[in-house]
């Protein structure tokens, strides 16, 4: 093969893969904010309380932790391919499920049982879309993770959009979940089609991007426990804890603390949740420049501070315009966190792809328990006031951003 028509062919192969893969991680972002905006309609088919509903959405929490444990072993046995595919049904079947026990069972089992589903679905498929992901970025040459991530964002704008006019329209819950599952599926192995298989990208003279799909696993386990003991790591953790908790409670919380606590109707609850995952998207896609100048350090700082004023709006504001102030001012606060904290993991010691893992763990539990300890706290003070909880932990995000400073050490010495 020469050269130039192997340049064709790797252009080509980068091309089909990142498309696939931008519209998997849409399936991701549009999954975790279709539920948020049909809370209320959900709570009250269920004939439950916030502190029930709470630890309802503790399944998916439950379900992804068990997903990312057992990532590792269903990607060596299953390959991406197949992985995907499964990771896909699990997900789409999941989410209709939820819609039908909810909405026409009225059974908090059956409810739960699709949340674990869905919690499994999208812990699997977030190991094994990172792994690809990363894989096709070493073939192209040059970044693509953060327009991917972007896909997520995109899809949680497009899921809480869908929830918003399905709640305008008046549309039941279940109709809603069950043609998004249909759609979303269909999508689903569409996509996985165009994904490269480990000889497509050893026939572009990329072995070395092959082998990042099946890493070792006792390995990469060794390398991810001895992250545990990093303090500098943990203060990253303890970062993206904080800021990931305030995306998790907003997800999960604020529809209803719109509606219930700030007397909005279901339509324009549905509406503040678009607010702010417009907000978020925006924040991170123009970003970049912004922390190109003042540093990670300081961008951290600038957003938690936002963030923290933006919750004090939204939790004391009486005025319909404070509180949507207070949603974009919390949707910046919580749009660094992650992947800053991210970058700096990866500069924090040797073995980043290791170090990255550590703290990915702790922002995607932060992300998904979050919400339960929320529900918990707002059935004895209000939900209103179980939102100081990610004030303080902002607060602390604050306090220890020092953290992600940049080592004063090549990357090349810290890239396996």
């Amino acid at each position: 093969m020469n050269e130039a028509t192997q340049t064709g062919q790797r252009t080509h192969t980068v091309r089909a893969a990142r498309n696939a893969l931008l519209a998997l991680f849409m399936i991701g972002g549009i999954t975790v904010s279709t539920w948020g905006p049909r809370l209320p309609s959900i709570r009250a088919d269920l004939r439950v309380g916030d502190a029930v509903i709470g630890l309802v959405l503790a399944a998916v929490a439950v379900g992804s932790v068990a997903g990312l444990a057992a990532s590792s072993a269903l990607l060596s046995w299953l390959g991406a391919r197949r992985s995907i595919q499964v990771e896909v049904v699990l997900i789409t079947a999941g989410l209709a499920v939820v819609g039908l026990g909810a909405g026409v069972a009225a059974s908090l089992v059956v409810t739960t049982i699709g949340f674990v589903a869905i919690g499994f679905g999208l812990g699997w498929i977030d190991i094994t879309l990172n792994v690809e992901a990363a894989a096709v970025e070493q073939l192209a040459g040059h970044t693509l993770m953060p327009l991917l991530h972007g896909g997520w964002s995109i899809g949680a704008i497009v899921g809480s959009a869908l929830g918003a006019g399905a709640t305008a329209l008046s549309i039941p819950f279940t109709a809603q979940f069950v043609g998004e599952a249909l759609a979303m599926a269909v999508v689903g192995f569409v996509a996985v089609r165009f994904l490269p298989t480990a000889s497509d990208l050893d026939a572009v003279g990329a072995a070395e991007a092959s082998a990042v799909i099946r890493p070792p696993v006792v390995a990469r386990i060794r390398s991810w426990l001895s992250g545990w003991t990093d303090l500098r790591l943990l203060l990253i953790g303890v970062v993206m804890l904080g800021v990931e908790l305030g995306e998790g409670s907003a997800n999960s919380w604020l529809t209803l603390a719109v509606r219930d606590d700030h007397h909005q109707t279901n339509a324009n609850a549905a509406l503040f949740f678009v607010t702010f995952a417009i907000g978020e998207s925006a924040a991170r896609i123009f970003g970049g420049p912004v922390v190109d100048r003042v540093g990670r350090v300081s961008a951290i700082r600038i957003t938690t501070a936002i963030g923290v004023l933006g919750l004090l709006l939204f939790i004391l504001g009486g005025a319909p315009w404070i509180v949507l102030v207070g949603v974009l001012l919390w949707s910046v606060g919580v749009s660094m966190g992650f992947p800053l904290g991210m970058s700096a993991a990866a500069d924090s010691g040797p073995n980043p792809a290791a170090r990255v893992s550590v703290v990915a763990s702790l922002g995607y539990v932060a992300n998904l328990g979050g919400p339960p300890v929320i529900g918990l706290l707002a059935e004895s003070f209000g939900l209103l006031d179980a939102l100081w909880l990610v004030v303080a932990l902002f607060v602390v995000a604050f306090a220890v951003a020092g953290a992600l400073g940049t080592r004063d050490v090549s990357r090349k010495v810290l890239t396996p």
